[in-house]
């Protein structure tokens, strides 16, 4: 058995390569020994999202506050809320983050496979993020 404590992990910043705006990643476990699973809790402020990735075994979002939008690849942005879970299966190209006016945080499962969780492509544009916006 091993606790790991909840303020033994320094929290990091979204990297700029893979973020839009500010979003923190609280880390919560790594693959131990023959599991593959890693998991982070990611807080982004209001208008920040992900750059579009995919995930070659896939992820689990668990909505834990606030309120945030996803979209699949040819698919409509959705809004997700606290309890909602998200599944996106291997190798589907999305993004996620917060609404433009409020902030959310939730908890990314997702395995490793040969050494990568995720594979990162290009950003969200102001304009895919608010297709309904007037820039």
């Amino acid at each position: 058995m091993n606790i790991t404590r909840g303020c033994s992990q320094p929290s990091v910043e979204g990297p700029d390569e893979y973020f839009t705006g500010n979003a923190r990643i609280d880390p919560l476990f790594d693959p131990q020994d023959e599991a593959r699973a890693a998991a982070a809790s990611v807080t982004f402020e209001p208008g920040a999202r992900t750059a579009w990735h995919t995930h070659p075994l896939g992820q689990r979002l668990v909505v834990t506050s606030g309120c945030g939008l996803v979209q699949r690849e040819g698919g409509p942005i959705e809004q997700i809320r606290p309890g909602d879970v998200v599944w996106f299966p291997p190798g589907e190209k999305h993004w996620h983050g917060a609404t433009p006016e409020k902030a959310m945080t939730h908890i990314a499962i997702q395995e490793e496979q040969d050494g990568e969780v995720a594979i990162w492509m290009e950003h969200v544009t102001d304009e895919e993020y608010d297709p309904e916006s007037d820039r």
